[in-house]
C-alpha cells in the first residue's frame, strides 16, 4: 500500500528509522510526506532525498497563507524541479480555524494552483468549512491542471465530493472513517468509486480506532484500508490493489 499523506517531520514518539521499518513491516511500500509551511519546505525534501521509498510535496497550507509571498513562491517553484517532489501541496482553504485571513488563503490557493498548472504537477488540497470558495476556485482553475490531484482527509458534503469527482480529482480517506461519529465520511467512501480513492494517515494526526488518542504513523494505514473494504463490502486485497495503482498513476511513483 502507499501512504499518500503524512507529516514525517512531525513524528515524535520514535526515531524516524524505526517508524519506517514498522511501516515496511505493515506493508507500506511508499510514503509521501507533505509540506505545509515555509519552515518545512526543505525538511520534507531532505527526508525524501535520503530515503528511496519516500517522496514529498511543496506547498503552503491555508493556516500559513499569511506567510505566502514571492520569496516562498520562488522556493516552491525551484524545489519542484527536484526528483522526489511529486505534487504541489498541501494547499487550500480552512475557514474552521481562520488562522490566516480568508482573502489571503484564497490568493495563496490560486497562486499555488497556477504553479501546479505551469509545472504539470497534481495538487494536494485541504478544504474545511470553505466549500463555496473551494468550488468556485476549482471550477476556475482545475480544468487547466494536466494532472488533477486529491482532496485529502475528506470531511465535506456529498455535493462537494460529487463536484470534485466530476472535475477529475481523487478523494483521500484516513482514520476519520473509523471514528464512531463519522458516518457522514463513511457515506462519502461509499459513493466514491474505488478507482478514485487514495488512502492516507495524515500522521501524526487522526490515529484510527483502536489507536485513537495516540500519535498516528504510516504503519496504521492497514486500519484505513480494512475499513474501506468493510464499507464497500469488498476484499482488503482489492482495496490495496486499486488504491496503490491510483497513487502510482496520480503521483507517477
Amino acid at each position: 500500500m502507499i501512504e499518500t499523506h503524512c507529516h514525517l517531520d512531525y513524528l515524535k514518539d520514535r526515531p524516524l528509522a524505526e517508524t519506517l521499518i514498522l511501516s515496511k513491516q505493515a506493508g507500506v511500500e511508499k510514503i509521501i510526506t507533505i509540506a505545509v509551511s515555509p519552515d518545512n519546505l526543505d525538511s520534507v525534501l531532505g527526508i525524501a532525498a535520503n530515503n528511496p521509498d519516500i517522496f514529498c510535496t511543496q506547498g503552503i497550507h491555508p493556516h500559513d497563507a499569511s506567510k505566502y509571498n514571492d520569496e516562498v513562491e520562488a522556493k516552491i517553484i525551484f524545489n519542484l524541479t527536484q526528483q522526489k517532489v511529486v505534487a504541489v501541496g498541501e494547499i487550500g482553504l480552512d475557514y474552521h480555524y481562520d488562522n490566516s485571513p480568508r482573502q489571503l488563503q484564497m490568493d495563496a490557493f490560486k497562486r499555488q494552483l497556477i504553479i501546479a498548472i505551469n509545472h504539470q504537477k497534481p495538487v494536494v488540497i485541504h478544504t474545511r468549512e470553505a466549500e463555496d470558495d473551494t468550488v468556485q476556485i476549482l471550477n476556475e482553475l482545475a480544468p487547466k491542471l494536466a494532472r488533477k490531484g486529491v482532496i485529502h482527509s475528506f470531511t465535506s458534503t456529498p455535493e462537494l465530493a460529487k463536484t470534485v469527482l466530476a472535475l477529475g480529482f481523487h478523494i483521500g480517506f484516513n482514520g476519520i472513517i473509523t471514528f464512531k461519529n463519522a458516518q457522514n465520511v463513511r457515506d462519502i467512501v461509499e459513493l466514491t468509486p474505488l478507482d478514485r480513492i487514495l488512502i492516507e494517515t495524515d500522521s501524526p494526526f487522526l490515529a484510527p480506532i483502536p489507536h485513537r488518542g495516540k500519535e498516528n504513523a504510516p504503519f496504521n494505514l492497514p486500519f484505513v484500508a480494512a475499513k474501506i473494504a468493510e464499507i464497500k463490502n469488498i476484499s482488503v486485497d482489492e482495496v490495496l490493489r486499486v488504491t496503490t495503482e491510483n497513487a502510482k498513476n496520480l503521483f507517477l511513483l
